[in-house]
């Protein structure tokens, strides 16, 4: 492709479309993507996308993947709000397991890792490091 044919294209903004799409494994998902030069739609902005099983993510897709701001709801009750990064739990967010206890604070590629706080199903919480499944040094947060 001649050069100038060449910057012409990439100068040309990026369409965005909106729509449902149904996959063979039997996964929907509705919402902004745009078209591959193979025509195959590559999810792109804001959309929902639902498995079979009943796990819905809702939030920002870039390049056919969950990054930016997101919500992930599981079929046992569990939720995740938070950052995705490449379909991965990664930065600040909350994690809310189905008996209502939650974690909030600092994920890296879906593990508690950094800075948080947990609350039990009794409202106590501890504070502290979290390294995925030890917490060494946490602090009881005491409310009067």
């Amino acid at each position: 492709m001649p050069t100038a044919a060449k910057k012409k294209k990439e100068d040309e903004p990026v369409v965005v479309h909106s729509g449902v799409f149904m996959f063979p494994n039997g996964d929907k998902y509705d919402g902004e993507f745009r078209p591959c030069v193979d025509s195959t739609p590559e999810r792109n902005g804001r959309g929902t996308h639902r498995t079979p099983d009943g796990t819905v993510y809702s939030g920002t897709w870039s390049s056919d993947k969950m990054n930016g701001q997101g919500r992930m709801e599981f079929p046992s009750g569990a939720v995740y709000e938070g950052d995705f990064v490449n379909n991965q739990f990664h930065g600040t967010g909350c994690y809310t397991w189905p008996n209502g206890s939650f974690y909030n604070g600092q994920f890296t590629e879906n593990r508690m890792e950094g800075d948080g706080e947990f609350t039990d199903t009794e409202g106590q919480q501890w504070t502290g490091m979290f390294r995925y499944k030890a917490a060494p040094g946490l602090r009881f947060k005491l409310s009067m």
